[in-house]
């Protein structure tokens, strides 16, 4: 950091090492430890009287290093106190590596495998104890340096045991019953050697044990480190730099809910709210503005009365050092503290002193799912503790660089953050608040005439208050791109690519292998449409169990005991449209995108394939698309009624042959044209044989039965194409839309069917029950017809409705019903022997789980047997095909479906709760990546 970024954040020198503050430190202090320090400089006598049991603190993310001369009992007081997964031996590595624990030649090595794995579990944030003899100061050192490198606090633990004991113990190990005598005085001289400098070499805490009583007595117990406050679940109100502006508080903590208490002259002492909720404050309570003493009076209280969390920032670390007697400037605001201080009387100065001394640097809250710091802190640094964590946390880092202002250019450390918790701070004056990449900056330049902030968590809603007036005149301008404000790198390749875990609300970690994500990076990369308005992609969706009845491969009934089996009494059968997926944003205006997606400015929205591809090679389409379905929003009163600027819907696309023309020419029609082309002449030939009198009707049965099969597959296929638009070919024998509409170009004889709305602004909707879904859905859809009116006579053109939006036909069935669960087998056969695709079966609830836990399938499809022709081809019901395709894997395709499903609630609920880009698309990704998952494609 440069000088100049001293002088701005009012740094003293600080060890990047040094923890400056004692809570963090977490030292051992007492009269035990100090008698132990001052007999062993031989200031007390060794034969003091037996003492009480001993209790070893040892923070719970740590390491602790047992030191002893051999024989000392190392290992049995390791494997006594803490678990065999936290204990490091030198001896085991040394086996490790030369299959000998006693093979000193190999302790180099031994020991570089030990350095490593305790360093692989300091990473990861887990308790390590390393059992060696570590009694010379370069084997501590290397400890020591491991420690720091991972921010946690070494401690050391000390077993001082008479030369005698040793030796006896060691005679009692046949593996060191040779041992020399010299090896333990050798042991024993330097251990004697270390002890007064342990502290001195960088051990935070030093607990010394002398003589096998004190070792056996004694008991360890984890502490919690200061910053760890994950049990803390709030709910809180996180609020940005205040820095004297104490009106402004007030205001503020009034908007939030709090009440204000005051004391006999009327000052505000403390806020409660009347709901329980915490106020937690981001630091730079002083300097610059008009009152700092009533800010820190209020801020105190509420801390002391419970109602509050506070850290500090580099305002309040200078202000301490100041109310200590160290040399400060009197900068930035802090000589107007001094003198608004100096107004007080000497307790209340003393009290403030205390009161900054005991803050910490930063905060972990809410199951780990929030951090609260003044500067921002990058996620290696989340519950660590050292002087290189608080520095960061005060003063954030900085590029060495200056700005025009002579200012130092900071870091902006934000861009790059990919963490799972939220990070919550101040610090950097921004004009709005604004998250990136899952952190918030909350310092809004109230001082300077901006405005004072707070975040609501775990809503994730902002509130904030307008200064009164400039109280400090800004040495630049607020910056319009700080870290918060601006919209950083959205996405990064090494989000995505290789083996990844993702973590989810509703299924835990799902893993995604390294060959699905490098598939799809290919699609997303070349085909996908803009990330930003690629916030979701639907789940594939696993069939019903399969049918016994004669001549079916699915049935409803298999669907109805499934689910009852399941517990799950109502459900839902929707109509399955032959058609192609689509996911549909639409926006309210031009204007929606740009504010809520960060696109252009007059992108509609927009529309995509279940891979993410555009629906339509045409952006014109596409618009006109959008633009009926948020006119239709608009007449049914949605918008209003949703509170939202825009819609996020599942639907179909029909017909089937508007994005799978390829397939029908190269796959179905080609196998249609053949049959048509060959079996005629086979039968006319047999037909005129058996007129000849030669035996053929085995031979003219069969083949006239499979020409009925291919002419059922023609049919089968045809059912769902038909041409649409005014130059559409009809390469493949796509008949002409049956009963189609005009009026809409282009999109004359498509049809759009929405099924379900996934989120709206601020909300996901997947949790609403399915009947509600469908009753907006039918809102949404009668208002096309005054829609479609309203267009028409404007254009002074005929008043026909287009039919764009088509309803999807549904019934109830109570599985436990005998005659419900009959209505609906007979509502399925009546919807595929009219030549229907099937339905979807879904519990009408959603969201539901099992009783143990898991959950249900969102949804079983049930496809008619005519419609299964396409699928397992044209001959499949012969009773001999079916029997063996009755043989179907299902659990490989429901586990896909299941994983794919909560994959994309987790993706709606990150959207929802206003996540960053990257966190959103991680899991959008995933289920793109599962589907390449290799799995029978005709399930």
């Amino acid at each position: 950091m440069t000088d100049d970024g001293r002088r701005e954040y009012g740094e003293e020198n600080m060890h990047p090492h040094e923890d400056q503050h004692p809570h963090e430190d977490q030292r051992e202090s007492g009269s035990r430890r100090e008698s132990s320090t001052r007999q062993e400089r031989g200031e007390l006598p060794q034969d003091l009287p037996e003492r009480a049991p001993r209790t070893l603190a040892v923070p719970d993310l740590s390491l602790v290093v047992l030191i002893g001369a051999t024989g000392s009992g190392k290992s049995t007081f390791a494997a006594r106190h803490f678990r065999p997964t936290e204990v490091l031996s030198s001896d085991f590595c040394r086996g490790l590596v030369s299959d000998d624990e006693n093979d000193q030649s190999a302790s180099g090595d031994a020991f570089d495998v030990l350095h490593f794995i305790a360093g692989k579990r300091l990473a990861a944030g887990r308790l390590t104890v390393v059992d060696a003899t570590n009694v010379q100061s370069e084997a501590r050192a290397q400890l020591v340096r491991l420690a720091r490198e991972h921010d946690v606090l070494p401690v050391a633990i000390v077993l001082d045991m008479p030369e005698q004991v040793c030796a006896a113990r060691n005679a009692a190990r046949a593996d060191r019953a040779g041992l020399p005598r010299r090896v333990i005085q050798r042991h024993q001289r330097e251990l004697r050697r270390s002890l007064r400098h342990l502290e001195r070499e960088g051990f935070r805490k030093v607990h010394i044990l002398r003589g096998p009583e004190e070792a056996e007595s004694a008991e360890v117990v984890t502490e919690r480190r200061f910053n760890d406050l994950r049990h803390l679940t709030g709910p809180f109100d996180i609020i940005g730099d205040i820095h004297g502006c104490r009106s402004e508080l007030e205001t503020l903590l009034g908007r939030l809910g709090y009440a204000l208490v005051r004391d006999a002259l009327g000052r505000p002492v403390d806020a409660v709210h009347p709901e329980g909720r915490t106020a937690v404050f981001v630091g730079d309570l002083v300097d610059r503005g008009p009152d700092s003493p009533g800010v820190l009076r209020l801020v105190m209280g509420m801390v002391g009365a419970g109602h509050a969390l506070c850290v500090p920032g580099n305002h309040e670390n200078k202000l301490g050092r100041y109310l200590k007697g160290r040399k400060v400037q009197h900068t930035h605001g802090l000589a107007e503290t001094i003198e608004q201080l100096d107004k007080e009387d000497a307790a209340f100065r003393t009290e403030v002193g205390a009161f900054l001394h005991g803050l910490v640097s930063h905060y972990v809250l809410d199951g780990g799912g929030l951090v609260v710091c003044h500067a921002g802190l990058p996620e290696k640094y989340h519950g660590r503790t050292s002087g290189r964590v608080r520095s960061f946390a005060l003063y954030g880092d900085t590029t060495g660089e200056t700005d025009e202002f002579g200012l130092p250019v900071r870091y902006p450390w934000a861009e790059d953050y990919r963490g799972r918790a939220a990070v919550v701070y101040g610090h950097t004056p921004t004009p709005r608040a604004s998250w990136l990449n899952n952190t918030l900056c909350l310092d809004t330049g109230c001082v300077f005439g901006g405005a004072m902030t707070a975040l609501r968590w775990p809503e994730r809603e902002l509130v904030d208050v307008p200064a009164e007036r400039v109280w400090y005149e800004p040495t630049k301008p607020l910056a319009s791109e700080a870290p918060g404000g601006a919209d950083g790198r959205p996405l990064d390749l090494n989000d995505v690519t290789g083996r990844r875990i993702v973590e989810t609300r509703y299924m835990g970690r799902l893993a995604v292998k390294e060959e699905n994500a490098a598939a799809a990076l290919e699609v997303m990369s070349r085909f996908a449409i803009d990330p930003r308005l690629l916030p979701y992609l639907p789940p594939t969706m696993a069939p019903c169990a399969t049918s016994a009845e004669e001549g079916y491969l699915e049935h409803p009934a298999e669907a109805f005991a499934g689910y009852r089996a399941d517990g799950v009494r109502e459900v839902v059968c929707e109509e399955k449209h032959m058609g192609s997926r689509a996911v549909v944003l639409v926006c309210r205006d031009e204007t929606v995108a740009g504010e809520s997606f960060g696109v252009p400015k007059g992108v509609p929205g927009a529309l995509y394939t279940r891979t993410g591809r555009p629906f339509f090679d045409d952006p014109e389409v596409t618009e006109r698309l959008l633009r009926r379905v948020r006119d239709c929003a608009e007449e049914a009163g949605l918008w209003a009624e949703l509170e939202t600027d825009w819609l996020l819907l599942d639907a179909e696309l029909m017909p089937w042959s508007l994005k799978a023309t390829g397939l029908l020419r190269k796959q179905y029609a080609a196998v249609g044209a053949a049959s048509g082309a060959v079996f005629p002449g086979v039968i006319d030939a047999l037909e005129a044989a058996a007129a000849r009198g030669v035996e053929v009707p085995p031979l003219l049965g069969r083949q006239r039965d499979r020409a009925a099969d291919a002419a059922a597959f023609t049919e089968a296929y045809r059912r769902y194409c038909w041409r649409v638009g005014a130059t559409a070919e009809d390469a493949a024998g796509i008949p002409q839309v049956p009963g189609g509409g005009a009026g809409l170009g282009e999109l004359d004889g498509i049809r759009f069917a929405p099924f379900q709305i996934l989120a709206v602004q601020g909300r996901s909707l997947a949790g609403l029950a399915h009947t509600d879904q469908l009753a907006l859905l039918d809102r949404l859809i009668a208002a096309e017809g005054a829609v479609a009116d309203r267009e028409a006579g404007a254009a002074g053109g005929a008043t026909d409705r287009p039919g764009l939006l088509a309803t999807t036909r549904r019934i109830l069935v109570d599985t436990e019903d005998e005659a419900s669960v009959a209505a609906g087998i007979a509502w399925w056969q009546e919807l595929t022997a009219d030549g229907g695709e099937g339905m979807v079966v879904k519990p009408v609830q959603a969201l539901i789980r099992q009783a143990d836990g898991r959950l249900v399938q969102p949804g079983v499809k049930c496809r008619g047997r005519e419609y299964l022709r396409i699928i397992y081809g044209p001959e499949y019901t012969r009773p001999e095909n079916l029997q063996r395709l009755r043989v179907r894997h299902l659990g490989h395709k429901r586990s896909l479906a299941l994983r794919e499903y909560a994959l994309g609630l987790e993706a709606l609920d990150r959207l929802a709760d206003g996540e960053p880009l990257w966190r959103v698309h991680e899991a959008v990704f995933a289920v793109l990546a599962l589907e390449s998952e290799p799995v029978d494609p005709r399930l």
